[in-house]
């Protein structure tokens, strides 16, 4: 068809315009990721925040239900424990525990990488039970109303077995594979899939209440704080999702909301507590949201990939502070409203895991040395060191901790120092 030479000079400066526009569109999502690479994000007094140390909700009576303590993933026990310690027993396999247990009453419960699930007495860590599940395991199972809860990756399912025999109660096949520890709040259990869906089934039967989808793998539990659930993805975003419906309420980027580009990935489990929610990333960086709004209130760069899962305190003398490992061998207390460093102490390997914080003592696992540290949340003090850990060392009922090494839970009982336990409360 023939076309003017009008029709042409009409054209051609359209595209040439279009093309420009594309040019500098593409530029400058370019430099906002490179800068968001480069620069942390320093917001903390402009976003909501509060001072008070999160609550544990009245609900909860056990000690330690859930993956990193309690629904919200604060990882703080509130427990006049500590070091020095002997030890009680050590229950020793030849599989990998990559995840830490779950402590209910007089019972420690693990899921081994094979697939297995155990019941070990907390008094002599004698096994009362043993079941063969899945193939591939690695999570921690959640307790309720006398229900475990635990994720598969190989076959990808959930699992519901009764705590005081391991009988098996239900199981449903997901779409894809999962690692993410399942949460339970009145009778709904929490969890996400490699597959991006994040679940709410009914704890007793199993069936779904409401499948919401984020835009990349789930690998993390979610985290819990009122009525809003937390989770980050692979596509680098942190999601809020309303727990009734499963409606999205936002949903914010490592470079923050009004760009929307990311930079890494979230393997990190939340935690929320200060009216923030903390998370690290694989591009190195932990970053704090403002849990109503969304809004990117701080990053802090390390020096490695950061997988492990922060611990948040309100520590007399130092206030509200993030407790968080990275691959460069260094364990961060941070300002939590700000993100500035209080104090840093170097292990002698990368960090992988999460932090607890029992009494007033910040646990965390050399992955290289597969031992375990305690620093003084206070201080960044080293006052414990045992030969045993990888991943997510610590948890505790309130009486003694539980060790999770490479292939071994070891108890440990404090020693007690003039009448009194070795540690008091932050």
């Amino acid at each position: 068809m023939f076309i003017s030479e009008r029709h042409r000079r009409r054209r051609f400066p359209r595209a040439l315009i279009a093309a420009a526009v594309l040019v500098v569109g593409l530029g400058i999502a370019a430099y906002l990721v490179l800068s968001n690479r480069n620069q942390d994000v320093h917001r903390g007094n402009k976003v909501e925040f509060r001072a008070a140390q999160p609550q544990k909700p009245k609900a909860e009576t056990t000690p330690w239900p859930f993956y990193h303590y309690d629904l919200a993933h604060t990882a703080y026990l509130r427990a006049e424990i500590g070091p020095p310690f002997h030890k009680r027993w050590v229950y020793v396999g030849r599989v990998l525990m990559e995840f830490p247990t779950s402590v209910v009453g007089n019972s420690v419960y693990f899921t081994r990488n094979d697939g297995s699930v155990f019941r070990l007495g907390t008094d002599r860590g004698k096994r009362k039970w043993k079941r063969q599940v899945g193939r591939l395991g690695a999570s921690t199972p959640a307790y309720w109303h006398g229900r475990l809860f635990v994720t598969f990756l190989s076959p990808g399912k959930v699992v519901a077995l009764r705590a005081r025999d391991g009988k098996v109660l239900w199981s449903k096949t997901l779409p894809s594979r999962s690692e993410s520890s399942p949460i339970i709040k009145d009778g709904v259990l929490y969890f996400g899939t490699e597959g991006g869906e994040l679940y709410a089934l009914y704890a007793k039967t199993g069936r779904v209440k409401w499948k919401s989808t984020t835009g990349g793998a789930i690998k993390a539990s979610p985290a819990l704080s009122g009525s809003t659930l937390y989770v980050g993805d692979y596509s680098g975003r942190m999601f809020a999702i309303w727990a009734r419906t499963g409606r999205q309420r936002w949903s914010t980027g490592t470079s923050g909301s009004k760009f929307g580009f990311a930079s890494g990935r979230f393997y990190s489990t939340p935690s929320v507590g200060f009216g923030r929610v903390f998370a690290g990333n694989t591009d190195g960086k932990v970053y704090s949201f403002g849990a109503k709004s969304g809004e990117l209130a701080w990053s802090k760069s390390t020096g490695g990939y950061v997988y492990s899962s922060p611990a948040i305190v309100s520590v007399e003398g130092l206030g509200p502070t993030v407790y968080i490992g990275s691959y460069d061998g260094t364990l961060y207390a941070l300002d939590a409203r700000t993100g500035s460093t209080r104090w840093t102490q170097k292990a002698g390997g990368r960090i992988s895991g999460g932090v607890s914080v029992v009494g007033r003592v910040a646990y965390y696992a050399d992955l290289d040395s597969k031992s375990t540290f305690g620093a003084d949340v206070r201080t960044g003090k080293i006052v414990f060191h045992r030969g045993r850990g990888a991943y997510n060392p610590v948890t505790s009922d309130g009486k003694r901790i539980y060790l999770t090494g490479y292939n071994s839970i070891t108890a440990l009982d404090p020693i007690k120092q003039s009448g009194k336990r070795a540690t008091n409360n932050p």
